[in-house]
């Protein structure tokens, strides 16, 4: 897979920014079936960083239900896999000029 099939987009939450500066780490949503060699080789080569680990979850999508008159629809959000990237220390990765 190429990088851009890889990282699909940062993830912007406050526990993400408070562990941005504390412990230099940094989330992405990336695409289900990389692994973390692809992500860990995406992010090195898309940003210029040494990224120390990276840790991967799949976060399962939301119920959701919608009433209508015809009835009630019933459904879900996708699911997506989030990776979490530790840096070495001094390496930083400015998001909103980069992504």
């Amino acid at each position: 897979m190429k990088e851009k099939q890889i990282l699909i987009a940062p993830v912007f939450t406050e526990k993400m920014a408070r562990l941005q500066d504390e412990e230099n780490k940094y989330a992405f949503k990336v695409n289900l079936n990389a692994n973390k060699i692809e992500i860990k080789q995406a992010v090195e080569k898309k940003f210029g960083v040494k990224v120390k680990s990276v840790r991967t979850m799949v976060v399962y999508g939301k119920k959701r239900t919608q009433l209508t008159r015809a009835g009630r629809f019933e459904g879900r959000r996708p699911t997506w896999k989030k990776a979490i990237v530790t840096l070495h220390e001094g390496e930083t990765i400015d998001l909103f000029t980069n992504a």
